[in-house]
């Protein structure tokens, strides 16, 4: 039998935190999760779009415990204000999905000065984490971090060269912020191992289905051929959104998942989510390294599990 959201088991006094929850995958998971019984923290920059959201995760759960939380991951700001109203509402967490991105977009910049598709996907990401390691180190929770399939096409993080200045590309930005979703998942999972820290770091990517994100994408890029390509493949051939949540829900609430493990769908870009292997082992471990140093050195904040295990 094929896993579906009627396996999720019941999360009554659970709470998690769904980033981008006001539309496609980040909705139909906060909605999935507030089915379940959880507490669902909607974190997401947009408000009429989460009002929205609200409302149509009511419709299904009249009884849903939601907590809607700013969040712009395109500034530093934002990100540590988010997570300084997140921790104080909820000490202890049990789910952090950071499913929140922008995909194929021109060359621009965040707030703080980082080319926006890393700067959106993996550094915002990365400082919402480090800010919310304790409250979930306390309640030895899991950390889900969704990639994409492109991180196959993606180069590792270039220290001299992390914001690709002189030779941006919007497919190779994305790759390389997907890549580093890959690299930054598994190095967190090795470092709450090494720490014997309880918590868990997960990796999901949903294949091709048909978000918004895509509609996104031709609209920054003004119709771009290679978008409008990916909107109609993801329309006319994708999953619908709620079949690609499925893999980060998976990994986010099965109970036999652990630590480390990678959920996606069988046939790579379609299916019933499953667990597959890690691939890309080929200087895992440089590659990790590296990124976590540019991106201490590019946000100024320290992803430290002894830190966060003491403050908790």
């Amino acid at each position: 039998m094929s896993w579906s959201t009627k396996d999720i088991p019941d999360l009554t006094g659970r709470t998690a935190v769904v980033t981008g929850a006001n539309g496609g995958l980040g909705l139909e998971t906060a909605e999935a999760l507030a089915v379940a019984g959880a507490t669902v923290v909607l974190a997401a920059r947009d408000p009429e779009k989460t009002t929205a959201a609200e409302a149509r995760i009511r419709a299904v759960a009249p009884d849903a415990t939601l907590d809607v939380v700013p969040l712009d991951l395109g500034s530093l700001e934002s990100v540590r204000g988010a997570a300084a109203t997140i921790a104080a509402r909820h000490p202890r967490l049990d789910l952090l999905v950071n499913n929140a991105g922008v995909m194929g977009i021109p060359e621009r910049r965040t707030a703080d000065g980082f080319e926006m598709q890393f700067g959106v996907n993996h550094l915002g990401p990365f400082v919402l984490t480090a800010r919310l390691l304790p409250a979930v180190l306390g309640a030895e929770g899991r950390i889900v971090t969704v990639t994409s399939t492109a991180h196959h096409m993606g180069r590792r993080v270039d220290p001299a060269n992390p914001h690709l200045d002189g030779r941006y590309g919007a497919w190779t930005a994305y790759g390389q912020s997907k890549l580093a979703n890959f690299h930054f998942a598994i190095g967190l999972h090795r470092r709450l191992t090494a720490a014997v820290a309880g918590a868990a770091s997960l990796l999901a990517h949903p294949g091709l289905s048909h978000t918004d994100l895509q509609t996104h994408s031709v609209t920054e890029t003004g119709g771009g051929s290679s978008q409008r390509f990916f909107e109609w493949m993801a329309a006319h051939t994708g999953m619908s959104a709620a079949r690609g949540a499925l893999p980060q829900l998976r990994a986010a609430t099965d109970p036999t998942a652990r630590s480390g493990q990678f959920y996606a769908p069988r046939f790579v870009n379609n299916g019933p989510p499953v667990r597959r292997p890690i691939l890309r082992r080929v200087g895992l471990d440089r590659a990790i390294e590296v990124l976590w140093a540019v991106s201490e050195q590019e946000t100024g904040e320290t992803l430290d599990i002894a830190a966060a295990a003491a403050a908790r």
